[in-house]
């Protein structure tokens, strides 16, 4: 097997839930496991978040449900939101045969539910500010639900600016929010926080919150961390120490010239694992007590670490975030955000999950 390795801290991921859980103010808690959670690995994540008591869990669309469903299979009680509705009529065909919840946005999706006598009920998406996915006119998408005798459970929103507590926009969406759904759906259940709202809220939790990356162990609102743990740990493996002398190139464009003598590492993971090349000349490891620097440009399949002052050995195990290396501080640096750093950790890259032994 390679050696590229990202640790599941599971027990992390229990202690991250309870976190946010107790932030909730008595607001269910649906779990976002979208895109495989997050590169972390539906098929884990999902059940260890029914024992620690979710009941509610969200995926962007039907497909992604179907594998919720299946892996959830013993707890056909799991309610399983699709985040963005269903895109043609063989996805409300799941809908039908899976149970899942779709988000709603245009009265078209109504009508493919209908001709699959869809008997479950549906969310409506509406705008308060995003201006992304959402509902044109949702008294018409209400109508045609009455019309369809489709039940709607609830009306949903998304904060744009929440990781930035101060921003206007979030009293704006708040307001917003709160008059449509007096408005629309007074008796119904809602949604609006994401995870940096639920952490640093500006308005009201009302019925449910939207937990996501915080789940993973990921700071939403810099201002206002809670110490929650990162369930990914990325990792690989030193498989060639060189010697280098003065004046040697590393890696391809020679971007790195060797000034003195030195040591370098050359360790199994590179951009096609998901190591973003921006990490060139200016990324770390961590091993053993030390962090190493990157030297080179970083390759599709390997990268190079400067070891000469703290040597490496053949088969010590590197890691790239996690513990030591926090992903947040890593994509701050990147200028993007910890997201795009787990669910571009490739799939060859091995989940292996870690038991607790407490």
């Amino acid at each position: 097997m390679r050696p590229a390795i990202a640790y599941i801290h599971l027990d992390h991921l229990r202690y991250n839930y309870q976190v946010l859980a107790s932030q909730a103010d008595g607001a269910y808690m649906i779990a976002v496991v979208k895109a495989d959670a997050y590169g972390h690995g539906l098929r884990w994540v999902a059940p260890v978040l029914w024992q620690e008591g979710c009941r509610y869990f969200a995926v962007t669309d039907a497909e992604e449900g179907m594998r919720l469903r299946d892996i959830l299979t013993p707890q056909r009680s799991a309610n399983i939101l699709l985040l963005s509705g269903i895109f043609d009529e063989e996805d409300a065909r799941y809908c039908v045969d899976a149970q899942l919840i779709p988000a709603l946005t245009h009265e078209q999706q109504i009508a493919w539910l209908k001709a699959h006598h869809f008997a479950g009920g549906i969310w409506i998406k509406v705008n308060t500010g995003m201006h992304r996915l959402d509902a044109d006119s949702p008294e018409k998408l209400l109508q045609c639900c009455d019309e369809a005798s489709i039940q709607v459970i609830g009306i949903m929103s998304h904060l744009a600016c929440a990781d930035t507590p101060d921003h206007p926009l979030n009293v704006h969406q708040h307001d917003h929010f709160f008059t449509m759904y007096q408005r629309l759906l007074p008796t119904a259940q809602a949604s609006l926080l994401n995870s940096a709202g639920l952490i640093s809220p500006t308005g009201k939790h009302y019925d449910y919150v939207r937990t996501g990356i915080a789940l993973y162990g990921s700071e939403p609102v810099v201002q206002k961390k809670l110490g929650l743990k990162p369930v990914m740990q990325l990792t690989g493996k030193v498989i060639q120490i060189h010697t280098l002398n003065p004046g040697d190139a590393i890696s391809y464009g020679a971007t790195f010239v060797a000034e003195r003598p030195m040591q370098l590492a050359i360790v199994t993971l590179g951009y096609a694992d998901g190591l973003p090349r921006a990490l060139s000349n200016c990324g770390h490891a961590y091993c053993k007590g030390h962090y190493y620097p990157m030297v080179g440009r970083v390759c599709m399949d390997y990268c190079q670490l400067d070891c000469t002052n703290t040597p490496l050995a053949v088969g010590d195990c590197v890691e790239f975030w996690g513990g030591h290396l926090l992903a947040d501080d890593i994509a701050m640096k990147l200028d993007t955000i910890s997201y795009t750093l787990f669910t571009g950790v490739g799939e060859r890259v091995h989940r292996q999950v870690v038991v607790s032994t407490q």
